[in-house]
């Protein structure tokens, strides 16, 4: 993947796979966003206390389990004991590698989420062992993340996730080679976009939290974005797609 200046294949990335029906980052969740038409998911990757990357956004996993702590406070077996529950759906917490072996070989684009420091070189080693480079963009909050996968596998694509764009994130992104610029959905306007395409990026919107936003970054020409209802956006591309 690289920067392509103006909008080529749209990205549907089912955030955390279909997290608004499903239990988010489970095979529940990322077959269902498949079923609903995404042809890309977001993932995020942390690290338990026995050195295994795992799928998990929060700081802490109460949210998810109820229980204290945060991922790097458990073993693999003891978060395996945990239920993740949304809907009353129900599954278990799914280790990066187990998630690579069933679809990696898929037609579709992977954002994968730094969400913890130091763990750069597993997750570029595993995306190389099941050669995904070409149809992955990592990314992170965390500058200095997407920095170090940079110099530890530069071929790999870096996505900079921020709230607030400016000339200097554009100028920082660049000036470690970085990809793709991740804005904030509502600051999304069909200009900013332009410009970021002007600059080589491409554009992937996150924080799409209703339809209108959605349609929003749609129409704005964005090369991708994350939605938790992969669904409604393929809906609303088809029917585009018949104007």
């Amino acid at each position: 993947m690289s920067g392509q200046g103006s909008r080529g294949k749209f990205i549907n990335y089912a955030h955390r796979g279909a997290s608004e029906y499903t239990p988010e980052n489970t095979f529940l969740a990322f077959y269902t966003g498949i079923y609903m038409g995404a042809n890309g998911i977001e993932t995020d990757v942390q690290m338990t206390k026995d050195g295994i990357l795992v799928l998990f956004h929060d700081d802490t996993i109460t949210r998810l389990t109820g229980q204290d702590g945060a991922i790097a406070d458990y073993t693999l077996k003891e978060l395996r004991q945990f239920t993740f529950e949304h809907n009353r759906y129900t599954d278990k917490i799914v280790v990066f590698e187990e998630f690579l072996q069933k679809f990696a070989f898929r037609d579709l684009t992977f954002a994968i989420e730094i969400k913890q420091a130091g763990i750069e070189p597993q997750i570029a080693d595993m995306i190389r062992k099941y050669e995904i480079g070409d149809k992955c963009v990592v990314t992170s909050f965390m500058f200095d993340s997407i920095r170090a996968i940079k110099e530890y596998a530069p071929e790999l694509t870096i996505g900079y996730l921020k709230k607030d764009v400016t000339d200097e994130t554009i100028a920082a992104l660049k000036a470690i080679g970085g990809e793709e610029i991740c804005p904030l959905a509502k600051e999304v306007t069909a200009e900013k976009v332009e410009q970021w395409h002007k600059e080589g990026l491409n554009v992937r919107a996150w924080g799409v939290v209703n339809e209108e936003l959605m349609r929003k970054v749609y129409d704005c020409k964005a090369d991708g974005m994350t939605v938790n209802f992969p669904d409604k956006l393929t809906e609303y591309i088809q029917l585009q797609m018949t104007k």
